[in-house]
C-alpha cells in the first residue's frame, strides 16, 4: 500500500531536540515549556516539548529552576558545547574508547589533525585547576 503523502514522515534523530535548543537559544533569559511551544516552527503538543525538555534536562543540555507553579528552561551551552556534550555521549557509549577515537582523528582532515594537535598542546601548557 502507498503511503499517503499527507502522512506525517518520521523526524530524524535529534531533530526535535535541536528545534528546542535552538528556541532556547534565541530566549532573552529563562522561558517556560509554554514559549518553547509557541516559539517553535513545528505544531507540537505541550506534552511533547515537555518530553524533550526533560530528556535534555537527563542530557544535560538544559537546567530549569522552578518559578512559581511551573519551571523555566534554559540551555547549559552553546552550539559549540553541545557537539562537546554529543561527542561525550558518543565516547561514553562505545566499548573501545580507544579505537573510537583512533577513527575520529584518522579521519579528519589534515586542518583539522593540526588544529586538534594546537589545541591539545594548548590544554596540556594551561595550570591546573
Amino acid at each position: 500500500m502507498a503511503e499517503s503523502p499527507l502522512r506525517r514522515q518520521r523526524r530524524a534523530q535529534g531533530e526535535l531536540e535541536t528545534q528546542v535548543l535552538s528556541a532556547l537559544h534565541t530566549a532573552e533569559g529563562p522561558v517556560t515549556a509554554g514559549w518553547v511551544q509557541e516559539h517553535l516552527a513545528a505544531n507540537l503538543a505541550y506534552t511533547t516539548v515537555m518530553t524533550v525538555l526533560a530528556r535534555l534536562l537527563v542530557k544535560k543540555a538544559v537546567t530549569r529552576r522552578r518559578e512559581g507553579r511551573s519551571f523555566v528552561w534554559m540551555p547549559t551551552a552553546d552550539e559549540a558545547g553541545l557537539a562537546a556534550l554529543k561527542m561525550h555521549r558518543v565516547l561514553d557509549g562505545g566499548h573501545d574508547r580507544r579505537a573510537v577515537l583512533a577513527s575520529f582523528i584518522t579521519t579528519l582532515p589534515i586542518d583539522d589533525g593540526q588544529l586538534l594537535r594546537e589545541l591539545l598542546d594548548q590544554a596540556d601548557n594551561e595550570p591546573e585547576a
